[in-house]
């Protein structure tokens, strides 16, 4: 059983919060981890890198001058790739990169993630953020309180809330998500992880 420490966004500490990683996660498997994370890298992948092929360059297809006797090297059309301004001997085409490892894969990994964040102290609890209107200002000056100023972070949410992600999407480093869409790429990526009490009240329901 760990217990992690909650604050306020004045950076008082304000109670404790008690969760076991275990019942996250019963062992972390770090090639999991590494095959979910390159998975989420390679669908973000645009894929829309191309180049042109001797058949698309434009030019004529004849040879440009006979095979012997003129001292010449022995190459063809002005497309060839040996030429300058030919095409790509290996053209570059559009393709996808996108694949999706099993659902129950993804999800576990998630919850180790989670669970290896714990351990290492990364997670910092907060007690409720609720913001009445954007500010990027108030979040700034919150997570300054918290320590965790110029450290790349994820909040997470117990739920969708538009004031505190637009307040948050100006701020560098800081990525702003619901509990629920969180996966291991989010939660890996960032040196903190900040999450709500009721954030984490919903992750411990959906490990139990």
């Amino acid at each position: 059983m760990t217990t992690l420490p909650v604050f306020d966004l004045s950076g008082n500490k304000v109670g404790d919060y008690e969760i076991d990683p275990s019942k996250l996660a019963p062992k972390i498997s770090k090639q999991l981890l590494h095959d979910v994370v390159v998975m989420y890298l390679a669908n973000q992948r645009q894929g829309s890198n191309k180049t042109k092929s001797r058949g698309e360059v434009s030019g004529s297809t004849k040879k440009l001058f006979k095979q012997k006797g003129t001292g010449n090297a022995r190459m063809g059309a002005k497309r060839t790739p040996v030429r300058r301004g030919g095409g790509h001997a290996n053209a570059r085409q559009p393709r996808s990169y996108y694949y999706r490892l099993p659902r129950k894969a993804v999800q576990a990994a998630t919850r180790m993630a989670l669970a290896a964040k714990i351990s290492s102290g990364a997670v910092v609890v907060v007690n409720e953020i609720k913001m009445d209107a954007p500010k990027t200002k108030t979040l700034a000056s919150a997570f300054k309180a918290l320590g965790l100023e110029g450290q790349t972070k994820t909040l997470a949410l117990g739920g969708l809330d538009r004031n505190v992600y637009l307040s948050g999407r100006n701020i560098v480093g800081c990525t702003v998500s619901p509990v629920s869409d969180l996966n291991a790429l989010i939660i890996l990526r960032p040196k903190k992880l900040v999450v709500t009490k009721d954030a984490l009240d919903w992750l411990q329901s959906r490990a139990s």
